[in-house]
Protein backbone atom coordinates (compact mmCIF):
# COMPACT_ATOMS: atom_id res chain seq x y z
CA UNK A 1 0.00 0.00 0.00
CA UNK A 2 1.18 3.47 -1.05
CA UNK A 3 2.67 5.55 2.07
CA UNK A 4 1.54 9.51 2.42
CA UNK A 5 4.79 11.13 1.85
CA UNK A 6 5.71 14.58 3.45
CA UNK A 7 3.71 18.06 1.05
CA UNK A 8 7.33 19.00 0.09
CA UNK A 9 8.37 15.34 -1.77
CA UNK A 10 5.10 14.73 -3.26
CA UNK A 11 6.04 17.90 -4.53
CA UNK A 12 8.97 17.28 -5.72
CA UNK A 13 7.91 13.81 -7.64
CA UNK A 14 4.80 15.97 -9.14
CA UNK A 15 7.28 18.83 -10.57
CA UNK A 16 9.51 15.96 -11.74
CA UNK A 17 6.98 14.39 -13.71
CA UNK A 18 5.70 17.87 -14.69
CA UNK A 19 9.26 18.46 -15.63
CA UNK A 20 9.47 16.06 -18.28
CA UNK A 21 5.99 16.74 -19.85
CA UNK A 22 7.02 19.78 -20.62
CA UNK A 23 10.40 18.83 -21.80
CA UNK A 24 8.96 16.16 -24.32
CA UNK A 25 6.79 19.33 -25.24
CA UNK A 26 9.46 21.35 -26.41
CA UNK A 27 8.01 23.92 -23.39
CA UNK A 28 11.35 23.61 -21.30
CA UNK A 29 15.02 24.55 -22.42
CA UNK A 30 16.78 21.11 -21.94
CA UNK A 31 19.55 22.91 -19.99
CA UNK A 32 17.61 24.17 -17.26
CA UNK A 33 15.92 20.57 -16.99
CA UNK A 34 19.29 19.19 -16.58
CA UNK A 35 19.85 20.98 -13.67
CA UNK A 36 16.88 20.16 -12.22
CA UNK A 37 16.84 16.34 -12.67
CA UNK A 38 20.96 16.37 -11.70
CA UNK A 39 19.44 18.02 -8.09
CA UNK A 40 16.98 15.22 -7.77
CA UNK A 41 19.86 12.91 -7.45
CA UNK A 42 19.19 11.77 -11.60
CA UNK A 43 22.13 11.44 -14.24
CA UNK A 44 22.43 10.97 -17.50
CA UNK A 45 24.05 7.73 -19.15
CA UNK A 46 26.69 7.65 -22.37
CA UNK A 47 25.39 7.76 -25.45
CA UNK A 48 21.23 6.88 -23.76
CA UNK A 49 19.44 10.24 -24.99
CA UNK A 50 16.21 8.41 -22.86
CA UNK A 51 17.94 6.62 -19.80
CA UNK A 52 18.91 7.54 -16.64
CA UNK A 53 21.52 6.52 -13.33
CA UNK A 54 19.81 7.56 -10.13
CA UNK A 55 22.11 8.01 -7.30
CA UNK A 56 20.57 6.88 -3.84
CA UNK A 57 21.90 8.68 -1.06
CA UNK A 58 22.33 6.29 2.01
CA UNK A 59 23.70 9.12 4.12
CA UNK A 60 26.58 7.25 6.51
CA UNK A 61 25.74 4.34 4.83
CA UNK A 62 23.16 3.54 7.38
CA UNK A 63 20.42 0.54 5.64
CA UNK A 64 17.62 -0.82 7.39
CA UNK A 65 16.61 -4.40 5.78
CA UNK A 66 13.58 -2.79 5.15
CA UNK A 67 15.14 -0.05 2.68
CA UNK A 68 17.54 -2.85 1.26
CA UNK A 69 14.27 -4.91 0.34
CA UNK A 70 13.01 -1.90 -1.49
CA UNK A 71 15.77 -0.97 -3.15
CA UNK A 72 15.83 -4.71 -4.24
CA UNK A 73 11.99 -3.96 -5.58
CA UNK A 74 12.83 -0.82 -7.23
CA UNK A 75 15.93 -2.75 -9.54
CA UNK A 76 14.12 -5.52 -10.37
CA UNK A 77 11.06 -3.14 -11.41
CA UNK A 78 12.99 -0.40 -13.63
CA UNK A 79 16.66 -1.25 -14.03
CA UNK A 80 17.08 -3.86 -17.27
CA UNK A 81 19.90 -6.04 -15.21
CA UNK A 82 18.31 -6.10 -12.38
CA UNK A 83 21.36 -5.01 -10.39
CA UNK A 84 22.73 -2.21 -8.25
CA UNK A 85 25.67 -0.64 -7.95
CA UNK A 86 27.54 0.92 -4.70
CA UNK A 87 29.56 3.42 -4.20
CA UNK A 88 32.88 4.85 -2.95
CA UNK A 89 30.32 7.44 -1.10
CA UNK A 90 28.20 4.50 0.33
CA UNK A 91 25.62 5.51 -2.02
CA UNK A 92 23.11 2.92 -4.45
CA UNK A 93 23.28 3.67 -8.13
CA UNK A 94 20.54 2.10 -10.72
CA UNK A 95 20.72 2.43 -13.95
CA UNK A 96 19.35 2.49 -17.03
CA UNK A 97 16.22 3.50 -15.86
CA UNK A 98 13.74 5.06 -18.55
CA UNK A 99 13.26 8.66 -18.38
CA UNK A 100 9.34 8.43 -17.85
CA UNK A 101 9.89 5.93 -14.96
CA UNK A 102 12.42 8.03 -12.81
CA UNK A 103 9.16 9.84 -10.85
CA UNK A 104 8.15 6.32 -10.03
CA UNK A 105 11.58 5.89 -9.10
CA UNK A 106 11.77 9.10 -6.74
CA UNK A 107 8.62 7.85 -4.99
CA UNK A 108 9.26 4.46 -4.45
CA UNK A 109 12.72 5.46 -2.81
CA UNK A 110 10.85 8.16 -0.69
CA UNK A 111 8.45 5.37 0.49
CA UNK A 112 11.46 3.71 2.12
CA UNK A 113 12.70 6.59 3.76
CA UNK A 114 15.52 7.11 1.53
CA UNK A 115 16.20 9.96 -0.81
CA UNK A 116 17.91 10.69 -4.09
CA UNK A 117 17.62 14.11 -3.73
CA UNK A 118 20.67 16.29 -4.41
CA UNK A 119 22.50 13.14 -4.88
CA UNK A 120 24.33 15.00 -8.10
CA UNK A 121 24.48 19.00 -9.01
CA UNK A 122 26.17 21.48 -7.35
CA UNK A 123 24.99 20.13 -3.90
CA UNK A 124 26.10 19.07 -0.71
CA UNK A 125 26.35 15.33 -1.49
CA UNK A 126 26.18 11.82 0.49
CA UNK A 127 27.54 12.65 3.89
CA UNK A 128 30.27 9.32 4.40
CA UNK A 129 31.23 8.18 7.92
CA UNK A 130 33.04 5.62 9.08
CA UNK A 131 31.04 2.32 8.66
CA UNK A 132 32.60 0.95 11.68
CA UNK A 133 31.89 4.02 14.40
CA UNK A 134 30.21 3.07 17.59
CA UNK A 135 31.62 -0.74 17.27
CA UNK A 136 35.40 -0.17 16.51
CA UNK A 137 37.76 -0.56 18.93
CA UNK A 138 39.93 2.46 20.38
CA UNK A 139 37.12 4.99 18.62
CA UNK A 140 36.91 7.95 20.31
CA UNK A 141 32.97 8.60 19.99
CA UNK A 142 30.66 7.41 17.40
CA UNK A 143 30.23 10.21 14.94
CA UNK A 144 26.81 8.78 13.44
CA UNK A 145 24.62 11.45 15.07
CA UNK A 146 26.52 14.00 13.97
CA UNK A 147 26.57 13.07 10.42
CA UNK A 148 23.12 12.35 10.35
CA UNK A 149 22.59 15.42 11.97
CA UNK A 150 24.75 17.60 9.38
CA UNK A 151 23.06 15.54 6.50
CA UNK A 152 19.41 16.49 7.54
CA UNK A 153 20.41 20.25 7.95
CA UNK A 154 21.85 20.51 4.64
CA UNK A 155 19.38 18.25 2.98
CA UNK A 156 17.00 20.68 0.63
CA UNK A 157 18.70 23.70 2.56
CA UNK A 158 18.05 26.63 0.25
CA UNK A 159 22.42 27.66 0.93
CA UNK A 160 23.59 24.79 -0.68
CA UNK A 161 21.34 23.88 -3.49
CA UNK A 162 23.58 26.06 -6.35
CA UNK A 163 26.48 26.24 -5.27
CA UNK A 164 29.68 26.89 -7.54
CA UNK A 165 30.80 22.93 -7.19
CA UNK A 166 29.53 19.92 -5.21
CA UNK A 167 30.62 19.81 -1.88
CA UNK A 168 31.59 16.55 -0.10
CA UNK A 169 31.50 15.99 3.73
CA UNK A 170 33.20 12.84 6.13
CA UNK A 171 33.12 11.71 9.55
CA UNK A 172 35.40 9.95 11.30
CA UNK A 173 35.47 8.34 14.72
CA UNK A 174 39.03 6.04 14.51
CA UNK A 175 42.72 7.19 14.56
CA UNK A 176 42.87 4.68 11.30
CA UNK A 177 40.94 7.30 9.36
CA UNK A 178 38.72 4.90 7.46
CA UNK A 179 36.67 7.81 5.98
CA UNK A 180 39.59 9.35 4.15
CA UNK A 181 39.48 12.45 5.84
CA UNK A 182 42.36 14.59 3.67
CA UNK A 183 40.59 13.76 0.43
CA UNK A 184 37.18 15.77 1.33
CA UNK A 185 35.69 19.16 0.88
CA UNK A 186 35.20 18.93 4.60
CA UNK A 187 35.88 16.45 7.08
CA UNK A 188 35.57 16.21 10.97
CA UNK A 189 37.80 13.41 13.22
CA UNK A 190 36.39 13.16 16.73
CA UNK A 191 37.97 14.17 19.75
CA UNK A 192 37.30 15.17 23.21
CA UNK A 193 38.77 17.81 24.68
CA UNK A 194 38.15 18.42 28.77
CA UNK A 195 35.24 15.81 28.59
CA UNK A 196 33.24 18.25 25.54
CA UNK A 197 32.97 16.31 22.47
CA UNK A 198 34.08 18.14 19.34
CA UNK A 199 36.50 17.63 16.47
CA UNK A 200 39.31 18.25 14.62
CA UNK A 201 37.44 20.23 11.36
CA UNK A 202 39.50 19.93 8.08
CA UNK A 203 38.76 21.45 4.66
CA UNK A 204 39.94 22.00 1.25
CA UNK A 205 40.80 18.58 0.19
CA UNK A 206 39.87 16.71 -3.13
CA UNK A 207 41.26 14.40 -6.29
CA UNK A 208 40.17 14.93 -9.36
CA UNK A 209 42.58 15.90 -11.99
CA UNK A 210 44.84 18.20 -9.18
CA UNK A 211 44.76 16.51 -6.08
CA UNK A 212 45.11 18.65 -3.09
CA UNK A 213 45.19 17.63 0.53
CA UNK A 214 42.54 19.10 3.26
CA UNK A 215 43.92 21.96 5.54
CA UNK A 216 43.28 21.74 9.13
CA UNK A 217 40.98 24.56 9.63
CA UNK A 218 40.39 24.30 13.08
CA UNK A 219 42.06 22.10 16.17
CA UNK A 220 38.95 21.50 17.93
CA UNK A 221 35.32 22.23 16.93
CA UNK A 222 33.21 21.58 20.00
CA UNK A 223 30.14 19.61 18.28
CA UNK A 224 27.43 22.40 19.75
CA UNK A 225 28.93 24.75 16.81
CA UNK A 226 28.98 21.90 14.49
CA UNK A 227 26.31 22.92 11.94
CA UNK A 228 26.93 26.58 12.25
CA UNK A 229 30.75 25.87 11.29
CA UNK A 230 29.92 24.13 7.99
CA UNK A 231 27.14 26.57 7.07
CA UNK A 232 29.73 29.16 8.08
CA UNK A 233 32.36 27.45 5.21
CA UNK A 234 29.48 27.05 2.54
CA UNK A 235 28.67 30.57 2.62
CA UNK A 236 31.86 31.41 2.11
CA UNK A 237 32.20 28.84 -0.70
CA UNK A 238 28.49 29.97 -1.96
CA UNK A 239 30.17 33.74 -2.37
CA UNK A 240 33.32 33.76 -3.55
CA UNK A 241 34.08 30.29 -5.20
CA UNK A 242 34.58 30.57 -8.83
CA UNK A 243 31.32 29.78 -11.07
CA UNK A 244 33.02 30.02 -14.32
CA UNK A 245 35.67 27.91 -14.52
CA UNK A 246 33.75 24.18 -13.64
CA UNK A 247 37.47 22.97 -14.02
CA UNK A 248 38.61 25.37 -10.90
CA UNK A 249 35.51 25.56 -8.70
CA UNK A 250 36.08 23.18 -5.76
CA UNK A 251 36.42 24.53 -2.97
CA UNK A 252 39.87 23.66 -2.74
CA UNK A 253 40.56 25.64 -5.38
CA UNK A 254 39.50 29.19 -3.23
CA UNK A 255 41.39 27.45 0.26
CA UNK A 256 44.65 27.53 -2.34
CA UNK A 257 43.65 31.01 -3.91
CA UNK A 258 43.19 32.51 -0.23
CA UNK A 259 45.72 30.41 1.43
CA UNK A 260 45.28 28.49 4.77
CA UNK A 261 45.47 31.73 7.05
CA UNK A 262 43.12 33.98 5.00
CA UNK A 263 40.78 31.24 4.74
CA UNK A 264 41.03 30.50 8.40
CA UNK A 265 40.70 34.42 8.82
CA UNK A 266 37.13 34.68 6.86
CA UNK A 267 35.57 31.57 8.29
CA UNK A 268 36.17 32.58 12.12
CA UNK A 269 34.29 36.26 11.02
CA UNK A 270 31.54 34.57 9.21
CA UNK A 271 30.73 31.92 11.98
CA UNK A 272 30.34 34.32 13.94
CA UNK A 273 28.00 35.98 12.14
CA UNK A 274 25.88 32.56 11.76
CA UNK A 275 26.05 32.60 15.49
CA UNK A 276 24.85 36.00 15.84
CA UNK A 277 22.14 35.38 13.32
CA UNK A 278 21.37 32.53 15.08
CA UNK A 279 21.12 30.62 11.45
CA UNK A 280 22.78 27.01 11.65
CA UNK A 281 21.46 26.39 15.34
CA UNK A 282 18.87 24.46 14.82
CA UNK A 283 18.19 22.45 18.71
CA UNK A 284 19.32 18.79 17.12
CA UNK A 285 19.88 16.59 20.35
CA UNK A 286 22.89 14.19 19.77
CA UNK A 287 22.28 10.90 21.40
CA UNK A 288 25.37 10.48 23.57
CA UNK A 289 24.71 6.71 24.90
CA UNK A 290 27.12 3.83 23.76
CA UNK A 291 24.82 1.48 20.63
CA UNK A 292 23.69 -1.49 22.61
CA UNK A 293 23.16 -5.69 20.85
CA UNK A 294 20.18 -5.98 19.13
CA UNK A 295 18.07 -8.83 20.18
CA UNK A 296 18.88 -11.91 17.77
CA UNK A 297 17.83 -14.79 18.50
CA UNK A 298 19.94 -18.52 18.92
CA UNK A 299 21.22 -19.72 15.79
CA UNK A 300 21.99 -23.24 15.75
CA UNK A 301 25.46 -24.39 15.50
CA UNK A 302 26.83 -25.63 12.03
CA UNK A 303 29.52 -26.73 10.66
CA UNK A 304 32.08 -24.47 9.22
CA UNK A 305 31.97 -24.47 5.38
CA UNK A 306 34.68 -24.63 3.24
CA UNK A 307 36.82 -21.30 2.94
CA UNK A 308 35.50 -20.24 6.58
CA UNK A 309 38.77 -19.74 8.01
CA UNK A 310 39.91 -17.45 5.30
CA UNK A 311 36.79 -15.49 5.31
CA UNK A 312 37.29 -14.77 8.94
CA UNK A 313 40.95 -13.89 8.64
CA UNK A 314 40.25 -11.40 6.02
CA UNK A 315 36.06 -9.97 6.60
CA UNK A 316 35.66 -10.22 10.34
CA UNK A 317 37.26 -8.34 13.35
CA UNK A 318 36.35 -7.97 16.86
CA UNK A 319 34.26 -5.17 17.80
CA UNK A 320 35.11 -3.00 21.13
CA UNK A 321 31.68 -4.61 22.59
CA UNK A 322 33.15 -8.09 24.00
CA UNK A 323 31.32 -11.62 22.38
CA UNK A 324 30.15 -9.59 18.54
CA UNK A 325 32.33 -8.76 15.41
CA UNK A 326 31.40 -7.16 12.37
CA UNK A 327 31.33 -8.93 8.81
CA UNK A 328 32.81 -7.44 5.39
CA UNK A 329 30.34 -8.34 2.45
CA UNK A 330 32.15 -8.14 -0.18
CA UNK A 331 30.64 -7.37 -3.21
CA UNK A 332 32.72 -8.13 -6.50
CA UNK A 333 33.22 -4.30 -8.37
CA UNK A 334 30.24 -2.90 -5.88
CA UNK A 335 28.16 -4.89 -7.74
CA UNK A 336 24.17 -6.73 -6.38
CA UNK A 337 21.53 -8.31 -8.02
CA UNK A 338 18.26 -7.41 -6.55
CA UNK A 339 17.98 -11.07 -5.35
CA UNK A 340 20.54 -10.62 -3.17
CA UNK A 341 19.52 -7.71 -1.67
CA UNK A 342 16.34 -8.66 -0.69
CA UNK A 343 18.59 -12.25 0.44
CA UNK A 344 20.92 -9.74 2.75
CA UNK A 345 18.39 -7.66 4.05
CA UNK A 346 16.63 -11.87 5.28
CA UNK A 347 20.33 -12.75 6.69
CA UNK A 348 20.63 -8.97 8.34
CA UNK A 349 17.93 -9.58 10.77
CA UNK A 350 18.12 -13.18 11.18
CA UNK A 351 21.72 -12.41 12.43
CA UNK A 352 22.32 -8.85 13.64
CA UNK A 353 19.13 -7.12 14.32
CA UNK A 354 19.23 -5.28 10.83
CA UNK A 355 22.53 -3.39 11.75
CA UNK A 356 23.77 -2.57 8.17
CA UNK A 357 26.53 -0.36 6.58
CA UNK A 358 27.81 0.04 3.65
CA UNK A 359 31.30 1.16 3.17
CA UNK A 360 33.22 3.61 0.97
CA UNK A 361 34.83 0.46 -0.01
CA UNK A 362 31.68 -0.70 -2.04
CA UNK A 363 31.05 -3.67 0.56
CA UNK A 364 28.23 -4.00 2.99
CA UNK A 365 29.41 -4.49 6.85
CA UNK A 366 27.18 -7.06 9.63
CA UNK A 367 27.65 -5.30 12.24
CA UNK A 368 26.77 -7.21 15.68
CA UNK A 369 27.29 -10.48 14.89
CA UNK A 370 27.86 -12.67 17.72
CA UNK A 371 30.89 -15.13 17.77
CA UNK A 372 29.61 -17.99 17.57
CA UNK A 373 26.84 -17.25 14.93
CA UNK A 374 29.90 -16.77 12.07
CA UNK A 375 29.88 -20.06 11.06
CA UNK A 376 26.53 -20.47 10.19
CA UNK A 377 26.29 -16.63 8.70
CA UNK A 378 29.60 -17.66 6.33
CA UNK A 379 27.46 -20.73 5.21
CA UNK A 380 24.15 -18.38 4.53
CA UNK A 381 26.58 -16.00 2.34
CA UNK A 382 27.76 -19.14 0.78
CA UNK A 383 24.55 -20.01 -0.70
CA UNK A 384 23.65 -16.42 -2.01
CA UNK A 385 27.38 -15.78 -3.77
CA UNK A 386 28.35 -13.09 -1.25
CA UNK A 387 31.18 -14.98 0.76
CA UNK A 388 34.12 -13.61 -1.05
CA UNK A 389 36.74 -13.24 1.17
CA UNK A 390 39.62 -10.47 0.77
CA UNK A 391 37.94 -7.73 2.20
CA UNK A 392 40.22 -4.60 2.05
CA UNK A 393 42.82 -6.92 0.68
CA UNK A 394 44.29 -7.06 -3.15
CA UNK A 395 41.50 -8.82 -4.74
CA UNK A 396 38.75 -6.05 -3.31
CA UNK A 397 39.75 -3.83 -6.19
CA UNK A 398 37.55 -0.10 -6.06
CA UNK A 399 36.18 1.01 -9.43
CA UNK A 400 33.87 3.38 -10.97
CA UNK A 401 30.76 3.09 -13.55
CA UNK A 402 33.40 3.90 -16.01
CA UNK A 403 32.51 4.66 -20.13
CA UNK A 404 30.04 1.75 -19.68
CA UNK A 405 27.79 4.55 -18.55
CA UNK A 406 29.74 7.41 -17.75
CA UNK A 407 29.71 10.49 -20.08
CA UNK A 408 33.12 11.51 -19.40
CA UNK A 409 34.85 8.11 -18.29
CA UNK A 410 37.25 7.32 -21.51
CA UNK A 411 37.82 3.45 -20.58
CA UNK A 412 36.24 0.90 -18.91
CA UNK A 413 37.15 0.85 -15.77
CA UNK A 414 34.81 -2.30 -14.98
CA UNK A 415 35.52 -4.50 -17.24
CA UNK A 416 39.70 -3.77 -16.00
CA UNK A 417 38.43 -4.09 -12.91
CA UNK A 418 36.68 -7.96 -14.13
CA UNK A 419 40.09 -8.93 -15.85
CA UNK A 420 42.00 -8.64 -12.76
CA UNK A 421 40.04 -10.29 -10.21
CA UNK A 422 40.22 -12.55 -13.25
CA UNK A 423 43.48 -12.81 -11.91
CA UNK A 424 43.03 -14.51 -8.42
CA UNK A 425 41.64 -17.67 -10.57
CA UNK A 426 44.22 -17.70 -13.14
CA UNK A 427 48.25 -17.13 -12.15
CA UNK A 428 47.24 -15.20 -8.75
CA UNK A 429 44.87 -17.44 -6.56
CA UNK A 430 47.32 -17.62 -3.29
CA UNK A 431 48.11 -13.83 -3.61
CA UNK A 432 44.19 -12.58 -3.07
CA UNK A 433 44.44 -11.78 0.20
CA UNK A 434 47.93 -9.65 0.29
CA UNK A 435 47.36 -6.52 2.68
CA UNK A 436 48.87 -3.23 1.50
CA UNK A 437 47.89 -3.31 -1.57
CA UNK A 438 45.10 -1.70 -2.74
CA UNK A 439 44.09 -1.35 -6.45
CA UNK A 440 42.09 1.61 -7.51
CA UNK A 441 40.39 2.22 -10.63
CA UNK A 442 39.06 5.28 -12.44
CA UNK A 443 37.71 5.55 -16.32
CA UNK A 444 39.18 9.05 -16.63
CA UNK A 445 40.82 11.49 -14.34
CA UNK A 446 38.96 12.43 -12.37
CA UNK A 447 39.83 9.93 -9.30
CA UNK A 448 35.66 8.46 -8.88
CA UNK A 449 38.12 5.31 -8.30
CA UNK A 450 40.21 7.30 -6.34
CA UNK A 451 43.43 6.15 -7.84
CA UNK A 452 45.90 8.90 -6.46
CA UNK A 453 45.40 6.93 -3.26
CA UNK A 454 45.86 3.17 -4.40
CA UNK A 455 48.81 1.58 -3.88
CA UNK A 456 48.40 0.94 -7.35
CA UNK A 457 46.16 3.42 -9.32
CA UNK A 458 45.06 3.24 -12.99
CA UNK A 459 43.09 6.16 -14.74
CA UNK A 460 41.68 5.80 -18.30
CA UNK A 461 43.51 7.87 -21.05
CA UNK A 462 44.55 6.81 -24.76
CA UNK A 463 47.08 7.21 -27.18
CA UNK A 464 47.53 7.13 -30.63
CA UNK A 465 49.40 3.88 -31.58
CA UNK A 466 50.16 2.37 -35.41
CA UNK A 467 47.76 5.14 -36.30
CA UNK A 468 45.33 4.09 -34.09
CA UNK A 469 43.64 5.40 -30.67
CA UNK A 470 44.40 2.48 -28.16
CA UNK A 471 43.15 2.76 -24.68
CA UNK A 472 45.68 2.88 -22.29
CA UNK A 473 45.92 3.48 -18.40
CA UNK A 474 48.13 5.50 -16.76
CA UNK A 475 49.79 3.72 -13.67
CA UNK A 476 50.10 5.63 -10.60
CA UNK A 477 52.14 4.03 -7.02
CA UNK A 478 52.23 4.38 -4.24
CA UNK A 479 48.97 6.23 -2.73
CA UNK A 480 48.18 6.33 0.90
CA UNK A 481 45.99 8.40 3.08
CA UNK A 482 45.74 9.10 7.14
CA UNK A 483 44.32 11.41 9.33
CA UNK A 484 46.21 14.98 7.87
CA UNK A 485 48.30 13.54 5.27
CA UNK A 486 47.74 12.54 1.93
CA UNK A 487 50.64 10.80 -0.58
CA UNK A 488 48.69 10.71 -3.86
CA UNK A 489 50.37 8.22 -6.48
CA UNK A 490 53.41 8.93 -8.36
CA UNK A 491 52.94 8.60 -12.36
CA UNK A 492 54.66 5.55 -13.52
CA UNK A 493 53.55 5.47 -16.89
CA UNK A 494 50.95 4.49 -19.32
CA UNK A 495 50.33 0.98 -20.35
CA UNK A 496 47.60 -0.46 -23.18
CA UNK A 497 44.27 -1.20 -21.35
CA UNK A 498 45.25 -5.31 -22.34
CA UNK A 499 48.14 -5.23 -20.98
CA UNK A 500 47.63 -4.16 -17.33
CA UNK A 501 46.89 -7.45 -15.71
CA UNK A 502 50.04 -8.70 -16.69
CA UNK A 503 52.01 -5.32 -15.35
CA UNK A 504 50.19 -6.19 -11.90
CA UNK A 505 50.91 -9.90 -12.30
CA UNK A 506 55.06 -9.16 -12.77
CA UNK A 507 55.18 -6.27 -10.05
CA UNK A 508 53.27 -9.19 -7.95
CA UNK A 509 55.70 -11.60 -8.74
CA UNK A 510 58.93 -9.40 -8.53
CA UNK A 511 57.78 -8.23 -5.12
CA UNK A 512 57.26 -11.96 -3.45
CA UNK A 513 60.87 -12.79 -4.40
CA UNK A 514 62.37 -9.44 -3.24
CA UNK A 515 60.26 -8.44 -0.27
CA UNK A 516 62.16 -8.04 2.98
CA UNK A 517 61.01 -10.51 6.01
CA UNK A 518 57.17 -9.04 6.68
CA UNK A 519 57.28 -6.26 4.36
CA UNK A 520 54.16 -5.22 2.43
CA UNK A 521 53.83 -4.34 -0.90
CA UNK A 522 53.37 -0.30 -0.45
CA UNK A 523 56.69 -0.86 1.56
CA UNK A 524 58.82 -2.58 -1.22
CA UNK A 525 57.06 -0.34 -4.21
CA UNK A 526 58.83 2.57 -1.73
CA UNK A 527 62.42 0.28 -1.63
CA UNK A 528 62.36 -0.42 -5.15
CA UNK A 529 61.04 3.67 -6.02
CA UNK A 530 59.68 4.52 -9.40
CA UNK A 531 62.59 4.29 -12.14
CA UNK A 532 62.70 0.12 -10.78
CA UNK A 533 58.79 -0.27 -11.01
CA UNK A 534 59.15 1.63 -14.40
CA UNK A 535 62.05 -0.29 -15.60
CA UNK A 536 59.69 -4.02 -14.43
CA UNK A 537 56.42 -2.58 -16.66
CA UNK A 538 58.19 -0.99 -19.32
CA UNK A 539 57.97 -4.29 -21.35
CA UNK A 540 53.80 -4.00 -21.34
CA UNK A 541 54.16 -0.04 -22.74
CA UNK A 542 54.02 -1.08 -26.26
CA UNK A 543 52.07 -3.35 -28.31
CA UNK A 544 52.74 -5.26 -31.37
CA UNK A 545 51.85 -4.67 -35.00
CA UNK A 546 47.92 -4.34 -35.26
CA UNK A 547 47.41 -6.98 -37.96
CA UNK A 548 49.78 -9.59 -35.60
CA UNK A 549 46.82 -9.21 -32.51
CA UNK A 550 43.85 -6.38 -33.31
CA UNK A 551 42.74 -7.28 -29.42
CA UNK A 552 45.27 -5.82 -27.91
CA UNK A 553 44.32 -2.64 -28.95
CA UNK A 554 40.81 -3.19 -27.81
CA UNK A 555 39.37 -1.82 -24.70
CA UNK A 556 38.17 -4.59 -22.01
CA UNK A 557 34.87 -6.06 -22.38
CA UNK A 558 34.90 -4.88 -26.19
CA UNK A 559 35.54 -6.72 -29.59
CA UNK A 560 35.88 -3.89 -31.67
CA UNK A 561 38.43 -0.47 -32.40
CA UNK A 562 38.56 1.71 -29.66
CA UNK A 563 37.08 4.97 -30.42
CA UNK A 564 37.70 7.95 -28.08
CA UNK A 565 34.55 8.90 -27.17
CA UNK A 566 34.85 11.71 -24.29
CA UNK A 567 31.74 13.88 -23.07
CA UNK A 568 31.01 16.66 -21.28
CA UNK A 569 30.65 15.98 -17.22
CA UNK A 570 27.19 17.19 -16.39
CA UNK A 571 27.68 18.66 -13.32
CA UNK A 572 30.95 20.80 -14.65
CA UNK A 573 28.76 21.73 -17.38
Amino acid sequence: MPKTLPVFVEAEIRQMEEAIRELKAGKMDPEDFRKFRLNNGIYGIRNQTDKQMIRIKVPFGQLTPDQLESMADVTETFAPSKAGHFTTRQNLQIHMIPLEDTPKVMRRVAESGLTPREGCGNTVRNITANPYSGVEPGEVFDVAPYADAAFLFFLRNPLSANMPRKFKMAFESSPRDTALTPIHDMAFVADIRGGVRGFRTYVGGGLGATPQVAIRLEDFTPADVLLPTIEAVIRLFDRFGERQDKLHARIKFLVKKWGAEEFRKRFLTERKAVLATRAGSIDWTYPVTEESAPPVPSIAGVAAAPGFDRWKATNVAAQKQAGYSWATVVLPLGDITAVQMRQLADLSRRFNGGRLRTTIEQNFLLRWVRNEHLPALHAELVKIGLSEAGAGRFSDITRCPGADTCQIAVTKSRELAKALAALFQNGLAGEADLEGLHVKISGCTNSCGQHHIGTLGFYGTYRKVNERSVPHYMMLMGGSTKEGEAKFGQVVGAIPARLVPGAVKKLVATYKAERQGAELFAGWLDRAGKARVKELVQEFTTLPPYDQDPTLYFDWGDTKDFVAEIGVGECAA
